[in-house]
């Protein structure tokens, strides 16, 4: 690996500015070292604080859902179905902690999370775990073979709107995911390939192709998948039972989701690689933290994913040290540093440079 000890900002901006040439950074010897040396005594997970906002966030969520659904008040509806939204979307989120930590961490957790989340919302850990990884892994960020990654800011402008509303079509897909494509593919192992490679997976690359499952996520899988197709029946069933209403406006609050979600994707990186590998400062470049004073990112990035470029460097650090290692690691490296180029203000400003990017390469092609 070729290291150096700082990266000069002028050259940070030259980056900035000439997308292509991200890959090219050559790794901060200080940050990488500051980061595993002034952290090692918050590395560490605490189950209180996962299983006391994981149990809050989806209980408070569900509530609200069933406020939502029984309330005559269209006002009291329309704000409780924003505020289900908002809390399950962040007990969802813990999908992304169970990716990363150590499997022995938090005895139980997973479980209880697919149970009361996963799989309610049709989305449980398989779908995260051995894919999210392969974004982490130094070889494959930012490439064709990152199931995570693709190059928006090199796209056609169009691309931005439609990356982001196809979100709404995520609940009623993973229905039919679910409730008709699972018990297809148990009697017939072709559109079990087909489901297994194509719709298993949280992911924004069209080119990627799931791997077969293996080891301790096989077993996993099997009864993650056959409660979801129970429980997909059983939203089904619901329609004859209790009328439209229920699902329908369950279905509202988990699109509202998606869609935040979708829109917290967009502004995750900067999707300036052109399909380099890069080193791994050059990712973190490439991804973004929206730290304090603004308060705002922690409701659309909230477990710890507005600190989405510190998490790249330590990937493994819980969600809730990152604030303390974000200080930590901004007090020692300074304004200017290196490690000062992936903070960035919100998700507006974030918004407007990717889709400048891509109307600049819009023209650019335009006029060649």
């Amino acid at each position: 690996m070729t290291m150096q000890q700082t990266i000069d900002p002028a050259a940070n901006a030259r980056a900035t500015a000439e997308p292509a040439k991200r890959a090219r950074i050559a790794d901060d010897k200080d940050m990488l070292r500051a980061a595993r040396d002034l952290t090692k005594d918050i590395a560490e997970a605490k189950a209180s604080i996962y299983w006391t906002d994981m149990l809050l966030s989806a209980g408070l969520g569900y509530a609200a859902l069933a406020l939502a659904i029984l309330a005559d008040s269209v006002p009291l509806a329309i704000a409780a179905g924003l505020a289900s939204a908002l809390l399950l979307y962040r007990a969802l989120l813990f999908i992304h902690e169970l990716s990363h930590i150590h499997r022995n961490a938090l005895p139980g957790f997973r479980k209880a999370w697919n149970l009361l989340v996963g799989i309610p919302m049709l989305t449980p850990s398989f779908m995260y775990e051995g894919v999210h990884t392969l974004h982490h892994k130094r070889t494959q960020y930012g490439t064709i073979e990152d199931p995570e990654y693709l190059p928006l800011a090199l796209m056609k402008p169009w691309s931005l709107p439609l990356f982001v509303l196809i979100a709404l079509l995520a609940p009623p897909a993973l229905v039919l995911r679910f409730g008709i494509l699972v018990p297809l593919g148990a009697v017939f192992p072709p559109i079990r390939k087909l489901v297994w490679e194509r719709v298993s997976a949280l992911s924004i690359n069209p080119d990627f192709r799931r791997r077969p499952p293996e080891g301790e996520l096989k077993p996993r899988v099997f009864w993650q998948e056959t409660l979801g197709m129970i429980w997909a029946w059983c939203l089904i069933g619901s329609i004859f039972a209790f009328g439209w209403k229920p699902i329908l406006v369950a279905l509202a609050v988990f699109s509202f989701t998606a869609v935040l979600n979708q829109l917290r994707t967009l502004v995750a990186h900067l999707w300036e690689n052109d399909g380099e590998a890069m080193t791994v400062t050059a990712q973190y470049l490439d991804s973004v933290n929206v730290p304090p004073p603004g308060r705002i990112a922690e409701i659309w990035a909230p477990v710890g994913l507005r600190y989405h470029a510190l998490h790249h460097l330590m990937p493994s650090m819980p969600y809730h040290s990152l604030p303390e290692a974000h200080r930590r690691l901004a007090a020692h490296l300074g304004a200017g540093s290196t490690f000062d180029g992936a903070n960035h203000k919100g998700m507006f400003t974030l918004v407007a440079r990717i889709a400048r990017s891509t109307m600049r390469v819009s023209r650019d092609q335009s006029i060649k």
